[in-house]
């Protein structure tokens, strides 16, 4: 699909709320890979670039990351309301699963078989991370910081959180503050007049 191509939006709250219900009941394992997919692939309602910004946000919102990118993109359409309606999609059906299926498990959950099922869509869960973040590292391409300034903060993220255990709050706030204060830089540097002869 060219990037050129107008975007669409839903026609209503309740079109948001059917949309997130959807995609809620898709993502066993890992809702954001399939809100990538659903958002900007099959209902194009963001690009890829406005889905990189609304799940940059989300990070450092507490609560659920998919949660916050409902809330983002329902008010980015129709204000609180769509906020409401596309947080409850989101939450809804899936509530009322998650209910059901714990009390299946309480059941069952000294099964091996249980046990290891469960530690097989951990797997799952982040292969479609690990997925997604490629697929939108095109995203990348535009931003004011640059790929290799951002894949090197993509690294030292993985080094802090991953390997040398750091609390992810700090993570996120000292890794966050450098990003934001380069691309502030990079950005103010790209607005000034070039003066001539330089």
């Amino acid at each position: 699909m060219s990037a050129q191509s107008p975007l669409a939006r839903p026609q209503s709250p309740k079109h948001l709320f059917v949309a997130f219900t959807l995609l809620a009941l898709q993502g066993f394992g890992g809702v954001l890979a399939v809100a990538q997919r659903v958002l900007c692939d099959q209902r194009r309602w963001l690009t890829r670039e406005q889905f990189v910004e609304i799940l940059a946000i989300s990070q450092i919102l507490p609560g659920p990351n998919v949660c916050n990118v409902a809330l983002m993109v329902g008010d980015r359409f129709f204000g609180w309301r769509g906020a409401f309606a596309a947080l409850a999609g989101m939450m809804a059906v899936p509530l009322a699963i998650v209910l059901v299926v714990t009390a299946v498990y309480v059941q069952y959950a000294v099964h091996p078989a249980v046990a290891g099922a469960l530690k097989g869509m951990g797997a799952v869960a982040a292969g479609l991370i690990g997925g997604t973040a490629l697929k939108l590292a095109s995203a990348l391409g535009v931003n004011p910081m640059g790929t290799t300034v951002c894949a090197g903060l993509a690294g030292l993220a993985f080094v802090a959180v991953a390997l040398l255990r750091w609390p992810l709050v700090w993570v996120l706030i000292g890794l966050g503050v450098l990003a934001c204060g380069f691309a502030w830089r990079r950005l103010g540097a790209a607005s000034l007049p070039r003066v001539e002869g330089q």
